[in-house]
């Protein structure tokens, strides 16, 4: 926000937010377009190169990177938010959510490492799994870890003068964006596109019950903001608040209801993609196992004409076949199959 903007703040020149004011009223934010622009472009670039080897990238993907993912991040840094954040609390809340869990939401769908490494030459591609999967990054996106990494960013911001002070210096303001940015990024990127990060009990089914309780987690800074008895950085907004705007507290109260408003919305489809991912890995390792067994039964469906030597009766364990031998997953399962039938 420039000089000219700050003077008009100070000054209460902003006109009363309406709904129409709210879709219309927009300002430029430099890094923050920057940083669009730059993800942007690396995306198309990916997609782009896919494209002329011939190869196909899901038209769903890109539109939930570009729409949702890099969407939110323009309506966060760019709108009305981001306009009216210096004298409404409520706005600056909103923005911080979007930041958090909605963004990262839609990056995350758009599966940019999965990207990275389909698109990119196979020793740039080794890079980047093994950036993902070295022991900074297991640590960080460690789904608990990840999780209270999400809930203590919130209430740093809230309840130290992180916020209070980001209000007043600008470029502060733009690391706070980062901040919740990347934060956000470490549970909801592993969960939805890099398994490799996670360890190895983190299933499917784990991963549903993380993000139900993710869920649960990410509506505790919003009902503490609407409950919390002492005012969030209420020496500025007291003094800045317009004439129009309402009471202090108030405003507070409303910027906690939409946090956990947003919060429990963006739960469902992220639960709702988890769930989809699921099922999809479940059909591909059905299909590998149907493959292995057919491959297995074929050469038993034609044999081979035998010899009056060959007709002598083997021994049982020379032609009883791999499944009923071996103690593992997939065996068990066809044996289960077999006695079903």
């Amino acid at each position: 926000m420039d000089g000219h903007a700050l003077t008009a703040l100070s000054a209460g020149q902003l006109p009363e937010l309406t709904t129409g004011r709210l879709l219309s009223t927009w300002h430029l934010d430099v890094p923050a377009l920057l940083l669009v622009i730059a993800l942007g472009a690396l995306y198309g670039r990916g997609v782009a190169l896919l494209r002329r080897r011939g190869e196909p990238w899901p038209p769903a993907r890109v539109a939930a990177f570009a729409l949702l993912g890099l969407g939110a991040l323009v309506v966060a840094t760019m709108s009305a938010l981001a306009v009216y954040d210096h004298v409404l609390f409520w706005p600056a809340a909103v923005q911080n959510i979007l930041l958090d869990l909605v963004a990262p939401l839609g990056l995350a769908l758009g599966d940019p490492l999965r990207l990275a490494v389909e698109a990119l030459p196979a020793d740039s591609a080794g890079r980047v799994r093994r950036a993902m999967s070295g022991r900074l990054v297991r640590v960080l996106t460690f789904p608990l870890v990840s999780t209270a990494l999400v809930l203590a960013t919130e209430l740093t911001v809230y309840f130290t003068p992180y916020f209070a002070t980001a209000l007043r210096v600008g470029w502060l303001h733009e690391l706070m964006y980062l901040h919740l940015l990347v934060a956000g990024c470490l549970f909801v990127v592993p969960m939805l596109t890099h398994e490799q990060t996670l360890p190895r009990w983190c299933t499917h089914p784990v991963r549903a019950a993380l993000v139900f309780l993710d869920g649960i987690v990410d509506a505790v800074p919003g009902v503490v903001v609407m409950t919390h008895g002492t005012l969030i950085a209420g020496a500025w907004y007291l003094h800045h608040a317009p004439t129009w705007s309402p009471d202090v507290r108030h405003d507070q109260q409303i910027g906690g209801g939409a946090m956990l408003s947003i919060a429990e919305l963006v739960a469902l489809p992220f639960l709702l993609a988890l769930l989809f991912q699921w099922a999809r890995a479940e059909r591909a390792q059905s299909a590998v196992l149907d493959r292995r067994l057919d491959a297995e039964l074929a050469p038993a469906a034609v044999p081979a004409p035998a010899s009056d030597h060959d007709r002598e009766a083997p021994s049982a364990e020379r032609v009883r076949p791999w499944w009923e031998t071996e103690q593992n997953e997939v065996a068990a399962r066809i044996r289960s199959q077999q006695r079903e039938q």
